[in-house]
């Protein structure tokens, strides 16, 4: 199961959700920040669950004059596969797949300058990640539900740990540009 599988899985089992509903839920919760779910996706991975068995889609009507949407219910299925993929999410370490580490790979054929550049560039992507994270955060209000307090800390974590490498990595790959 990939993890946007899986996002959309847990999102239809904690309550039946039509596609516009999971792609508000993604945005208010920050969820883009650790996963890749795209809007146009969100339909495709529905049909894709709901033909494997996941998830059982019902036309529902709306209050009002709005047109009938597509509600999404989680099978018996859908819950023992989610359950398994959650938990060997949260067994063990995952090898990190990351263009970053490509980058880091191809240093060698970069100026030192370039590669201080392009460095800097990704650090005040990340600052800005950080603020994204933390606003978020502080949205949630001082008694957010556990996993929601758990995603956001050790997101925020992980950028705090990934900033302070960065500056000393930066440090060194300056120190051996100047010493060029």
């Amino acid at each position: 199961m990939t993890n946007a599988e899986l996002a959309i899985l847990g999102l239809v089992l904690e309550k039946p959700r039509h596609g516009y509903e999971i792609e508000q839920v993604l945005e208010a919760r920050g969820m883009r920040e650790w996963t890749e779910v795209g809007f146009s996706s969100i339909y495709y991975i529905l049909k894709k669950l709901e033909k494997e068995g996941l998830v059982k889609g019902q036309r529902e009507r709306q209050s009002g004059r709005g047109p009938e949407r597509r509600v999404y219910k989680i099978t018996r299925a859908g819950e023992k596969a989610w359950q398994e993929a959650t938990l060997e999410a949260l067994s063990g370490p995952h090898l990190p797949s990351t263009p970053f580490l490509l980058g880091l790979a191809g240093l060698p054929g970069l100026a030192p300058e370039e590669a201080v550049a392009a460095l800097r560039a990704y650090q005040e992507q990340l600052s800005e990640r950080k603020g994204r994270l933390e606003g978020r955060q502080r949205e949630l209000g001082e008694h957010p539900p556990l996993f929601l307090e758990g995603m956001f800390d050790y997101s925020v974590r992980l950028v705090n740990t990934e900033m302070e490498w960065l500056e000393g990595f930066i440090r060194k790959l300056e120190a051996k540009g100047a010493s060029k």
